[in-house]
């Protein structure tokens, strides 16, 4: 499998379904998709709708019908990154290279955006044709837990309540299982669902799920250390700046690169009954193991 491609195309399909989700929608104003627009375009990734059109393709060949899903997730995370933004979260001027979405809107259209999102996410996956109907409601649940209090905002107020003080390392990783994993779990658990896993299944996934988030933060602490400012889209430095409590600050840079590595280790190890299914989801992790941005 060349992982490139395969990544590639599945980031612009699931551009173009965006576009056709954000391109218009009856009576709303023009501003307020201008804005929805600006973040959703504003050069992510894409790595979450990925990860569920992936875990979705464990159990069903053709992930069309997960599509919707997908970008409903893309929505969530974007509203997450708005609000990160704004001057009572992180107050950060860039992000990708760009002004934040209240620097180019202000602060209330800003705020309204990422509440649109949020709205337009569970609107997408409602009216979705899925020809499952439990399976549907099933997973949109799940991905609305994800994102809830007992996952992402709930890690998000931990995040906020930890700052300026010491936490311990127990603390930091419940703090990053919710904020960055809870979204990275609701991406794989919720194509999975989606796709008919048994909850064996669900659970071995949820395993995966859990070590990729921790891998992937670690791997996000680690290049505000030591990671390219142009190829961030943002100046480095940030979290010791905010005396935020990060992997690096904890364990040390050498510690933080032995764990990134283990936890990478384990979420391939936990895709071992998937056998050659699970090829996706394993390039995927040393991908993110070996970013750069």
């Amino acid at each position: 499998m060349d992982f490139e491609t395969v990544f590639a195309s599945r980031t612009a399909a699931v551009d173009q379904a965006l576009k056709q989700y954000l391109c218009a929608a009856d009576d709303a104003p023009a501003e307020i998709l201008e804005a929805m627009r600006y973040s959703v375009f504003a050069g992510g990734k894409r790595i979450r709708p990925v990860l569920l059109l992936a875990a979705y393709e464990l159990f069903e060949l053709d992930s069309a019908a997960a599509m919707p899903y997908a970008c409903a997730l893309e929505m969530i995370h974007t509203y997450s990154l708005i609000h990160d933004d704004l001057p009572a979260m992180d107050d950060s001027d860039l992000r990708r290279g760009r002004k934040t979405n209240h620097v180019v809107f202000g602060e209330a259209m800003a705020v309204l955006a990422g509440d649109a999102l949020l709205n337009y996410a569970f609107e997408t996956m409602l009216a979705a044709p899925f020809p499952n109907a439990k399976r549907a409601l099933s997973a949109a649940a799940y991905i609305a837990k994800c994102s809830g209090i007992c996952g992402m905002i709930g890690g998000q107020v931990l995040d906020i309540q930890s700052e300026n003080k010491q936490i311990s390392q127990a603390e930091l990783r419940q703090l990053h299982e919710k904020k960055t994993g809870g979204l990275i779990k609701a991406a794989v658990c919720g194509g999975a669902i989606l796709g008919g896993a048994s909850q064996a299944q669900v659970t071995a996934l949820e395993l995966y799920a859990c070590h990729l988030g921790l891998a992937f933060q670690i791997k996000d602490d680690i290049l505000d250390v030591e990671g390219d400012s142009t190829a961030l889209g943002k100046p480095t430095g940030g979290d010791r700046e905010a005396n935020k409590n990060t992997y690096v600050t904890l364990y040390g840079l050498d510690k933080a690169k032995e764990l990134l590595l283990s936890h990478s280790k384990t979420a391939k190890d936990a895709l071992a009954q998937f056998g050659k299914r699970a090829e996706f989801l394993c390039a995927m992790t040393d991908y993110l193991l070996h970013r750069n941005k």
